[in-house]
């Protein structure tokens, strides 16, 4: 699986084409689509460029992309640069009126427990962000949703070539005892295009986007993301068929019962 991050929190001048407001995002989504990309994560935005949690800028980014890429799941961030105090994160994510398919939940950051909770209760399936250098695995690994999230997203923060590799090694053997989520992995600027060849040849699921870096493998700037996603498709073993496990009942189940298990009422969550 091949995902595109369409935006992050970058901004113009890291690259003069990346896609902002609504209906730019739903333009990038259906080329970065077209080009291949299976599944879209965004950074919403305010009307001042900032990245938001705020239900109406969450419902006109997805609404906008849905139309565009129909059938195509869709994710948002939760991150703390949208709102530092997970207390407030967690009050928007209780109030949008446009759900996504998954967001992503950052677990270096405080307070990812009470962010994953919003999302349990609103039957959003959460995306597990674990960052390699910070406490990430630990803090994961005793919060009460470590084995109930429908995925594990496995970011290497070495943006140094040469060494981006070993550090994605040393994330995927932290995250390895007891992991049961299926684990997408994926790296920062240069770091992202050795991680990305890692995990096609790991046959892990993928992420590149310009969230993640603007220039292709070459070095050159990208135009936009669907020639990062076209540049992804062509790493050798890219199109290799891998047995796919079953997707975890959360991510599938309709939206009203997902989340809604036994085991997380028991936990108090």
């Amino acid at each position: 699986m091949l995902q595109v991050c369409l935006n992050g929190s970058r901004n113009r001048v890291d690259h003069p084409a990346l896609p902002v407001t609504a209906a730019e995002l739903a333009t990038a989504a259906r080329a970065a689509v077209a080009a291949g990309a299976e599944e879209i994560h965004l950074h919403p935005r305010s009307p001042d460029g900032a990245v938001t949690l705020d239900p109406g800028a969450v419902a006109e980014a997805l609404t906008a992309v849905r139309a565009a890429v129909p059938g195509v799941p869709v994710g948002v961030t939760t991150s703390a640069r949208s709102a530092p105090d997970a207390r407030r994160r967690a009050e928007l994510v209780r109030a949008w009126t446009v759900l996504p398919d998954h967001a992503s939940v950052d677990w270096h950051a405080d307070g990812a427990d009470l962010v994953a909770r919003a999302l349990w209760e609103r039957g959003v399936g959460t995306e597990a962000v674990i960052r390699s250098g910070t406490d990430a695995v630990d803090r994961f690994r005793t919060s009460l949703f470590a084995g109930r999230v429908p995925r594990v997203r496995a970011v290497v923060a070495d943006t140094e070539p040469l060494t981006a590799l070993a550090s994605a090694t040393a994330l995927l053997r932290a995250l390895r005892p007891g992991l049961k989520a299926p684990v997408l992995l994926h790296g920062e600027d240069g770091g992202a295009w050795p991680v990305l060849r890692r995990a096609t040849a790991l046959g892990l699921a993928r992420r590149i986007g310009m969230e993640d870096v603007t220039r292709t493998p070459d070095g050159r700037p990208a135009p936009d993301n669907a020639a990062l996603v076209r540049a992804a498709l062509a790493v050798p073993g890219a199109n290799r068929t891998y047995a796919r496990a079953a997707r975890p009942p959360a991510w599938s189940a309709p939206r009203a019962t997902r989340f809604a298990w036994d085991a997380g009422r028991k936990c108090g969550v």
